[in-house]
């Protein structure tokens, strides 16, 4: 009886052995997780701390510190410095994403769905155009948008984003029309349903994960870009990184305001990927194994 007993309790040991393993991989996991979150907020804690502080207290030497006197005095400047450039930005962003969105969905159906000849090399030469770097067109660009009369205004600063955005938008969209089954595309065809019709009724309804991913990355492109912004638009035009970089570079650096500003300037993003963030890894990845 004794030596079954034995025999029984023998793998207790090294099972016991394995779970505390594991529980101290959990631990060590856990503790480099919040060690990175740490790393992660510490700019973001500088950066609320020292918009609350006057300007008296905010300085290199006190960045750590938490204000000795609260105020919101900071954020009231920097909101009236940057409003006209936020509603610049906006004015930019929304119809830009829009627009860029709406174009790449009717690119990548056609070169996903209603193939043509020549379509791979289309679809190659808009591949090219994501590799063409800004300073490249600048001057011809500008030279362009004055001669459409659009120079200095919001309407040219959007069409060269969108134009720009259209290479990455038809990729984004033709790599996730792949993964929409061709029986979808057939039965439509035998209902009588031509190119319009199909893409209005039966591919536009599921492509919301796709039309996120476009939204958020041409919002966020539009609305930090900064080289654009500077050559192609009018000082009544800048957009909020212009207003940003002017509160930023003053003689005096005011660093509770441009603290302040920095957080107005990044909320509109913030906001996207929160509403849009759930589709983005879904429609990003779409795809990518079949395109």
């Amino acid at each position: 009886m004794t030596a079954d007993v034995i025999e029984k309790t023998r793998p207790v040991a090294p099972v016991t052995h394995v779970r505390q393993r594991a529980a101290v991989a959990r631990w060590v996991r856990l503790a480099l997780l919040i060690l990175f979150v740490v790393v992660f907020l510490i700019p973001i804690y500088v950066l609320l701390v020292t918009s609350f502080k006057p300007l008296s207290e905010a300085d290199p030497g006190q960045a750590w510190n938490l204000p000795q006197v609260w105020t919101t005095e900071a954020w009231s400047i920097a909101w009236e410095k940057l409003e006209p450039g936020i509603v610049n930005s906006f004015l930019l962003a929304i119809p830009g994403s829009l627009i860029s969105a709406v174009l790449g969905s009717m690119n990548g159906y056609v070169l996903a769905k209603w193939r043509f000849p020549g379509a791979d090399v289309v679809f190659t030469l808009f591949l090219f155009g994501m590799f063409i770097p800004y300073q490249g067109v600048m001057i011809p660009l500008v030279q362009l948008m004055v001669n459409l009369g659009v120079y200095g205004g919001i309407p040219g600063l959007t069409l060269a984003h969108v134009v720009y955005g259209i290479p990455i938008c038809t990729l984004i969209f033709r790599n996730y029309y792949v993964t929409i089954p061709d029986s979808l595309i057939e039965a439509s065809r035998v209902d009588g349903a031509g190119m319009l019709r199909t893409f209005w009724s039966v591919v536009l309804p599921v492509s919301a994960p796709a039309f996120a991913v476009v939204i958020i990355w041409q919002f966020t492109s539009m609305w930090n870009d900064f080289l654009f912004a500077v050559f192609l638009t009018a000082p009544t035009s800048w957009p909020t990184t212009v207003m940003l970089n002017n509160i930023a570079g003053a003689q005096t650096v005011p660093y509770s305001q441009q603290m302040a500003a920095a957080i107005l300037a990044s909320i509109p993003t913030m906001v996207v990927y929160v509403l849009l963030g759930r589709f983005f890894m879904r429609g990003l990845m779409a795809g990518a194994l079949k395109g």
